[in-house]
């Protein structure tokens, strides 16, 4: 892809993930393309429908989270790290919830959502095995557990449309997890 046009992607989906995460799955195409700053038929060239935009965002997404996980630990103490990370997710969370209705339609394939579990997975395990080398971590700590955890606090955190209680949870989480 020409430079131009993968600047012009990346904002579309930086757009289009701002649009979806506030106004869901109605989000105007038309407004989110000119956000990016681009024609809606540029919008329409790269993604003919408002389907597979969800779908580019949400493994965008998916992969941007993925990856911040070994930056994270190179540049912050990995109790840091980690809340950092687990906020990242909340805040992935929030937006996918903005496309709930669009993902079920495009993420009926179970086999892709125990891909995207086993990524995020091995995102907090090495996350974890930061903290632990550390000495921090409380024993039996698992990756899922506190990826289930996670789910759990964007779930509520969600439902009572309050980041800062995220946030407050997470701190919780953290304090399970980390044993000094």
């Amino acid at each position: 892809m020409r430079a131009d046009a993968q600047r012009n992607e990346d904002r579309l989906l930086e757009a289009a993930a701002d649009a979806f995460a506030r106004e869901g799955a109605g989000a105007s195409v038309k407004d989110i393309a000119r956000a990016a700053g681009v024609g809606v038929g540029t919008l329409y060239r790269r993604f003919p429908s408002k389907e597979l935009l969800i779908e580019a965002i949400y493994r965008q997404e998916v992969q941007r989270l993925c990856e911040a996980a070994p930056d994270l630990t190179a540049t912050h103490p990995p109790v840091d790290a980690l809340r950092t990370w687990m906020e990242r997710f909340i805040d992935f969370m929030a937006a996918k919830h903005g496309m709930a209705d669009a993902l079920a339609v495009v993420l009926t394939d179970d086999s892709e959502k125990l891909h995207t579990r086993a990524l995020l997975a091995d995102a907090i395990a090495h996350l974890l095995g930061a903290v632990e080398s550390e000495a921090l971590a409380r024993p039996g700590v698992s990756a899922q557990d506190v990826l289930m955890a996670l789910g759990g606090i964007s779930l509520i955190a969600a439902s009572e449309e309050q980041r800062d209680l995220a946030t407050r949870l997470i701190g919780l989480l953290l304090h399970g997890i980390v044993s000094k």
